[in-house]
């Protein structure tokens, strides 16, 4: 069935609902990144307790990525699964829409762990997908920032102590619940006692990325605190190169204070200075500047992702045109993970680099605050599309930068509006595949993309029809659904005559399947009640 622009429009109301959170200028942002279950994470993978300085130098690589490809980023701060990013003051990045900035740099930094996982770990396998959820801090003026930073190089060093102390209690026999009491009520100096006393250890000779994190900032003509090149991280045994880059990894006991601000030139000019040093804050405080968005309760909130630069991304890797089955079924693998991952998705609806996911009515996943339920999203689809990428292009290995995507979260009132809104998404796939189909093969006949395009302005749908059958002998309708239609994904129930080991004889049990029809029509919802049942 081809559709024209006018019942396009018939849809387009839909866009209403979207709600500006634009950081108002003059606030600095900050977006705070954290792993998602990475105790599990960091268990599952072995990693060394209480740090693992290949798995913190992975989080430094990924920084600095982050920074590399952003640069309204000009300063970073990390320890053990957490990164903080400082926009520069006057940033415009995504015209300062937080759901859009928190997306990209969670994405990225996601992606970017999955691609170099095995340059610190080769002989691991990546078990599960790492992913992270992120927030915006909202600073309104350097001082807030300043205590952001003391509160969380404070933070690190708090929790690092308490950690080295609890692993060695651990490791020279205790339960973990003995190791806690031991600890219980203790202070910053009788800590210090514990491993001394009892390890040989002096807490202060210990490696300063474990007890003071690390900063990841622009590279300068001359630095006075000691600096480390990205460069050179040693992995196992070898140093990995990579090209120059145009970031250094420095540490510092002290990243809120006016001595280490005045020492990178790159700092004071994107942001400012401090006034004077600070010791001691109060977390309330700092979390009252985080930037939160709670989605209206009783509504269908839609989490719709769509790649960053994905035509640049499709033209590097050779992507065939107008469709590749191979990253549209790609695609569609992700967005099963995400379902199977997070259960109060019901449905996901993609075409081309976007996918759209519903969670159900009632949901209070995260609490219903949009940045965590867009960022575990962006995160965990992220990681799944580069760790599935051989399963689909096994002959073809990802370039730089590795793919990423931004998210929003949309909140639809009721099931009507909410339909709307997928009909408007699978109008859009009708009009831009026939388009797409249209340009590519006039293309690939000889024209250049300029005449193609002058070619197909002002035609309509039927016009595109017959111009494919006149000439180049194509029925637009024999065409993959896939490409026509799009994808649904959602939860079916499989047959009910089988048995299963793992619950009763005859009973059914749901699966995640995916299907290339037409999700407009009354039909297909009356075939499927369950998906948007709000008693379900």
């Amino acid at each position: 069935m081809l559709l024209s622009l006018m019942a396009n429009s018939k849809y387009e109301y839909v866009k209403s609902f979207e709600e500006e959170d634009e950081v108002m200028l003059p606030n600095l942002i900050v977006v705070r990144i954290e792993g998602r279950n990475f105790r599990r994470f960091s268990d599952v993978h072995k990693f060394e307790k209480p740090n693992d300085e290949k798995a913190l130098n992975l989080m430094n690589t990924c920084a600095a990525a982050i920074l590399e490809e952003y640069p309204d980023i000009v300063f970073s701060y990390g320890f053990r699964d957490e990164y903080s990013f400082v926009f520069k003051k006057k940033s415009a990045f995504y015209k300062r829409r937080a759901s859009k900035i928190l997306s990209v740099v969670v994405s990225l930094f996601s992606s970017v762990y999955v691609t170099k996982w095995k340059d610190y770990f080769p002989q691991m396998e990546l078990r599960f997908p790492p992913s992270f959820q992120s927030c915006i801090i909202t600073c309104a003026s350097m001082e807030v920032l300043q205590a952001y930073l003391t509160w969380r190089q404070n933070d690190c060093h708090v929790q690092n102590q308490c950690n080295t102390c609890l692993w060695m209690l651990i490791k020279c026999g205790k339960s973990e619940r003995e190791a806690q009491e031991v600890l219980k009520g203790t202070g910053k100096q009788e800590k210090n006692e514990v491993l001394f006393q009892q390890f040989g250890i002096n807490y202060k000779k210990l490696p300063p990325m474990f007890r003071q994190g690390s900063c990841i900032l622009r590279r300068a003509k001359r630095f006075k605190s000691k600096v480390e090149d990205i460069d050179q991280y040693k992995v196992g045994e070898t140093l990995v190169e990579s090209p120059e880059r145009n970031v250094v990894l420095v540490n510092s006991g002290d990243i809120a204070s006016r001595s280490f601000w005045s020492e990178h030139s790159c700092l004071l000019k994107e942001l400012g200075s401090f006034e004077e040093d600070i010791n001691k804050v109060k977390p309330e405080y700092v979390k009252s500047f985080e930037f939160e968005r709670k989605l209206l309760p009783s509504t269908w909130i839609v989490v719709r992702i769509d790649g960053r630069h994905f035509h640049r991304f499709s033209e590097e890797h050779e992507f065939e045109k107008p469709n590749d089955g191979r990253a549209l079924n790609l695609m569609n693998s992700c967005a099963v993970a995400v379902m199977e991952e997070f259960k109060d998705v019901v449905f996901s609806y993609g075409v081309s680099d976007e996918f759209s996911f519903v969670l159900k009515r009632d949901s209070q996943f995260h609490d219903r605050h949009a940045s965590g339920i867009v960022s575990v999203i962006v995160s965990f689809f992220s990681s799944m599309y580069v760790m599935k990428w051989k399963g689909f292009f096994p002959q073809k290995g990802l370039k730089n930068p590795p793919p990423s995507f931004d998210g929003r979260a949309v909140c639809y009132p009721s099931k009507e509006i909410l339909r709307d809104y997928l009909a408007w998404r699978q109008v859009d796939c009708h009009i831009n595949n026939q388009y797409n189909t249209c340009f590519w093969m006039l293309v690939k006949s000889g024209k250049s993309k300029s005449e193609a395009q002058d070619y197909l302005k002002g035609t309509r749908a039927q016009e595109k029809s017959e111009l494919l059958v006149q000439q180049f002998g194509i029925d637009y309708q024999t065409l993959p659904a896939m490409f026509r239609q799009g994808s649904s994904v959602f939860w079916d129930k499989e047959d009910p005559t089988e048995r299963y080991s793992d619950g009763p004889d005859g009973k059914s049990r749901k699966k995640v399947v995916v299907e290339h029809c037409n999700i407009i029509e009354q039909s297909f919802w009356e075939a499927h009640p369950n998906i948007l049942d709000e008693e379900r």
